[in-house]
């Protein structure tokens, strides 16, 4: 409707007369901000990528940077963003705007090759710059302040934590850590095209601390837009966001064919590549509900709308094998609007995280008008993109239960090392006391019609000594586990041959460490 606004670059702008389905992209270049690129519109290239002010992590504010392309303009209704455009400040009248520190480096170090991707560089580079959290291992002048590994974060409930930044020093012993605390993971959603990705880092590596004048810097002291509630009609189309999980749910019961979003990192493909529309798409990325992250006694509950970042940086390393799935989980810009309900929801059989959370034994709370019911992970899937999931039902929180089995490993094999889709994904969680496997949960991805548990490689390991014997025994067992297809990633047989490899990777490096 008319009420609906977002700020961009500061200034107040009505989303009206934009579609429902309209893209911040398109919605920032219609209105002249043409810095906002679209290269691939499914998020996988990041010369869309802008700034939005969410909440925070270690301050009240986060600057964080998303795809323009996939998130619809009418889920930022009350919001703030920031473009390439805006991160420039005005000089005295009559002069040029004074170029952003992170702008400046990239000009002077030659990271701007043709320019068509440089914007979107520039918007990722800014939010690793704003990263409270970095700017405490650095001074304004670029020369790190404190050389330790170890950064402090705050948890959910308030308390303090510390977080290894893999040899975040001076040394420069880790290629993708600068000395200045950057870490080169911020763009591993950007593309140039024009491979000029020496200089770009030359230029991520000499940026400094934004300075106390820095009104983006300053802006991380306040509180972000608090979520509004939003009906925006137009086209044929509807875009809700309700204020509690309550409401949501009567919606959905009464318009139970409505499309549930929260980061939009699927959907905004199927409207992109595939021109779907919705007559009704129900946002609950905002909902409190959903954004909750608790420790019990006997398990994690992490929010179903929390993104997959916020949950990193919160659980601070807590879950192991959850720290090394999200380092390869697509993109930090996806992950920035991705979430674990969503992942789940598609019901993907080449999504990462349910091989991860099945190896886990983590379960699912759905929730619906009526009520909620706690369904394990090993029955939620029942067919390809099918659940156990019913019409008007979301899922509400992911449960983990405690204590963590000590041996895990994910393993993602893929033609990229980043941002790419899975050809197979293996997820481990093992016990092994005195030398005996007491217990074994292998999550797959990749080879059959959902994500499933290789049950039948449980079973051949449990009881047994952890040995090569055993192990060669095990690996044999997992490589005929599900149905693998051949298809443009990988060949049936390769990921047969993939699932063996790994548990023998695994066993390779538990015995490493016990060695070393």
């Amino acid at each position: 409707m008319v009420g609906a606004r977002i700020t961009v670059n500061g200034e107040d702008t009505p989303i009206s007369p934009a579609a429902p389905h309209t893209t911040v992209l398109d919605f920032l270049r219609e209105r002249g901000l043409t810095g906002t690129k679209e290269g691939c519109a499914e998020g996988e290239c990041g010369a869309c990528s802008v700034l939005v002010a969410r909440p925070g992590v270690n301050k009240p504010t986060d600057w964080v940077a998303v795809n323009a392309c996939l998130v619809p303009v009418a889920a930022l209704d009350g919001q703030e963003v920031v473009t390439s455009e805006g991160l420039a400040t005005a000089g005295a009248p009559g002069t040029a705007p004074e170029l952003h520190p992170v702008q400046r480096e990239m000009a002077v170090r030659g990271g701007s090759q043709c320019g068509y991707c440089t914007p979107g560089f520039v918007c990722s580079m800014a939010a690793e710059y704003y990263r409270p959290d970095r700017c405490a291992h650095a001074t304004p002048d670029g020369d790190t302040a404190a050389t330790g590994d170890d950064t402090a974060v705050s948890t959910a409930d308030g308390t303090t934590g510390t977080v290894g930044s893999s040899t975040n020093s001076t040394t420069g012993t880790d290629p993708e850590h600068g000395p200045n605390g950057f870490d080169l993971h911020a763009l591993s959603g950007n593309l140039c095209r024009c491979t000029g990705y020496r200089p770009i880092r030359d230029a991520a590596f000499a940026v400094g601390a934004p300075t106390g004048e820095d009104p983006l810097a300053r802006r991380r002291e306040q509180a972000p837009p608090a979520p509004v509630a939003t009906r925006y009609a137009g086209d044929g189309g509807e875009f809700v966001r309700t204020d509690t999980l309550a409401e949501t749910l009567r919606l959905l019961r009464e318009r139970p064919d409505a499309v549930v979003v929260a980061g939009s990192t699927d959907w905004g493909v199927e409207v992109n590549i595939r021109s779907r529309r919705a007559h009704c798409v129900v946002a609950v990325d905002r909902l409190p509900e959903l954004r909750e992250l608790r420790t019990r006694s006997d398990h994690i509950e992490i929010g179903a709308a929390m993104t997959l970042t916020e949950i990193e940086r919160r659980l601070h390393g807590a879950v192991p094998l959850l720290a090394e799935l999200f380092p390869q989980f697509a993109s930090r810009l996806i992950r920035n609007g991705a979430t674990l309900g969503g992942n789940l929801g598609t019901g993907s059989p080449i999504g990462d995280s349910p091989p991860v959370l099945l190896a886990l034994e983590a379960s699912v709370v759905l929730a619906d008008a009526d009520g909620e019911r706690e369904v394990p992970l090993a029955d939620y899937f029942t067919g390809y993109r099918q659940s156990v999931r019913r019409p008007g039902e979301l899922i509400r929180s992911v449960r983990v239960p405690l204590p963590l089995s000590p041996v895990t490993a994910f393993h993602k094999i893929a033609k990229r090392r980043f941002d790419d889709i899975s050809s197979v994904a293996v997820a481990f969680a093992l016990d092994v006391e005195d030398g005996i496997v007491r217990k074994a949960r292998i999550g797959l991805g990749g080879v059959a019609a959902t994500p499933i548990r290789a049950m039948a490689t449980e079973t051949a390991l449990e009881g047994r000594a952890w040995t090569a014997e055993t192990v060669e025994a095990a690996a044999e067992v997992l490589r005929a586990q599900g149905t693998p297809m051949n298809d443009h990633r990988a060949s049936a047989e390769y990921r047969s041959a993939m699932l063996g490899q790994s548990l023998l990777k695994l066993y390779a490096r538990t015995t490493e460490a016990v060695s070393s």
